[in-house]
């Protein structure tokens, strides 16, 4: 791991003046449980490391009148253990526990798990995110077992990482995020994850001096799980999973969501699944 500085400021305005304009000169570190190792293998290489661990503002889990507000820094354990969230959003729950690894759910946070990098073999051997050699493609003709199935048209084969993007897109929550001088946006789940085009690009709509600050999900009725695939009981992740989302109107789904995991670049809207499940 190259030598880097360390900050660890106390509000996110003073984080955001931390970070540079261009990615990978600067890292934001959450629960570390990725980036970490993506610096020990040289992925990243940034300059200097940001700690979210002393902001306050960005900890614990609220419910503000309709909406269940989650602090981008609380760990996935606090968030599958939290009431409300068990009792509205058992989808949320079963992405969170199938992170098999208690370890990682008591360190990894909600918005590192929006914001890691693709677990693709080729990327993390230091081929790149598009995962060529000499100017060559090297999943199509190599090892693909566990790349993209859908949206692999384009360069990108990866797959997203995220366990609680798709359920979120589902659930139809919204990820606060603020840049330099305050300035706050907030990005539909459904458009937080995008396709980079090039190296100089990463998976999310962040800019490379955002953060992430809070997620905000709708209270509702709808009727929501998530299913996965897995080929063992242990830590990794599954070969696939399928967030669903449905109201009930007269004893029949209405306005479904179906959001696949781990099957292409981005969560991946299965409209046709969705469609088949109305009424």
């Amino acid at each position: 791991m190259n030598a880097f500085e360390y900050a660890a400021p106390k509000t996110v305005e003073e984080v955001t003046d931390l970070l540079a304009g261009a990615w990978g000169e600067t890292e934001v570190l959450a629960g570390g449980t990725d980036l970490i190792t993506a610096m020990k293998q040289h992925i990243t290489e940034p300059k200097r490391v940001v700690s979210l661990k002393n902001v306050s503002a960005l900890k614990g889990i609220k419910t503000r009148g309709d909406t269940v507000r989650i602090g981008a820094m609380a760990t996935l354990a606090e968030l599958a253990d939290e009431k409300t969230v068990r009792e509205l959003f058992p989808s949320i729950v079963t992405a969170i526990e199938g992170v098999s690894s208690r370890q990682i759910q008591t360190v990894g946070t909600v918005g590192g798990d929006l914001c890691q990098r693709p677990r693709c073999w080729y990327f993390r051997t230091e081929h790149g995110l598009f995962a060529t050699e000499n100017g060559a493609p090297l999943v199509p003709q190599g090892d693909n077992r566990f790349h993209a199935i859908f949206g692999n048209d384009g360069a990108a084969q990866f797959v997203s990482p995220s366990s609680l993007g798709p359920a979120l897109i589902a659930l139809g929550a919204t990820i606060a995020v603020q840049g330099p001088g305050g300035r706050k946006r907030e990005i539909a789940a459904a458009d937080f994850f995008r396709t980079p085009r090039n190296e100089s690009e990463r998976e999310t709509a962040l800019e490379a001096n955002e953060v992430v600050t809070a997620i905000s999900i709708p209270k509702n009725d709808l009727k929501n799980a998530t299913y996965e695939v897995r080929h063992r009981g242990g830590l990794d992740w599954p070969y696939v999973t399928a967030s669903v989302a449905f109201g009930v109107r007269g004893g029949r789904a209405s306005g479904a969501q179906v959001v696949l995991g781990h099957a292409a670049p981005t969560p991946w809207v299965a409209a046709g699944a969705a469609s088949a499940l109305e009424g």
